[in-house]
């Protein structure tokens, strides 16, 4: 491969100008519910039904998500960025003061989301310094009929 003519600030700035959903992945790891903001979710498959997400190989969550085998991914509303800011910084419990259930499957479902797709892990693709997670879908359903989250050149909203 050839090197990159560009720096990573770059990189990061040109890429910031396509805007992308926020969700957060959730699970249960050793009875602990653990969870992770992402902006990588996307659909894959419909036959099977099939999604995806990027998880950084240097996160502390992802290792937990993964070893769970199974998975929620929490799409989440226009009025939710301080669930999005609870689940993308390193507090202990991101769990602690947010709503929640059991999705179909049993992993925690966040109240207020938009919508939320059960899932088991299929695979894991190894992609630069993230893997790529493919989940087969076992039940979904949409919450609610408002705005999306959205992340864009930095910051939330458009």
């Amino acid at each position: 491969m050839t090197e990159a003519a560009f720096d990573s600030a770059r990189y990061r700035q040109v890429l910031g100008h396509f805007p992308t959903g926020v969700c957060v992945v959730a699970a249960f790891h050793e009875d602990r519910a653990v969870g992770m903001a992402i902006g990588s979710f996307f659909s894959i498959s419909l036959d099977p039904p099939l999604v995806g997400f990027c998880a950084a190989k240097g996160s502390s969550t992802w290792p937990k998500l993964r070893h769970a085998g199974k998975f929620c991914v929490n799409i989440l509303a226009e009025d939710q960025e301080d669930v999005s800011r609870v689940f993308a910084s390193k507090e202990a419990d991101k769990f602690a003061g947010i709503g929640w259930d059991h999705s179909p499957l049993g992993s925690p479902r966040i109240a207020g989301a938009l919508a939320w797709v059960d899932c088991e892990l299929s695979a894991v693709h190894e992609a630069g310094d993230h893997d790529i997670a493919v989940g087969h879908v076992h039940d979904l359903q949409v919450a609610r009929e408002d705005g999306p989250l959205v992340f864009f050149r930095g910051g939330y909203g458009l």
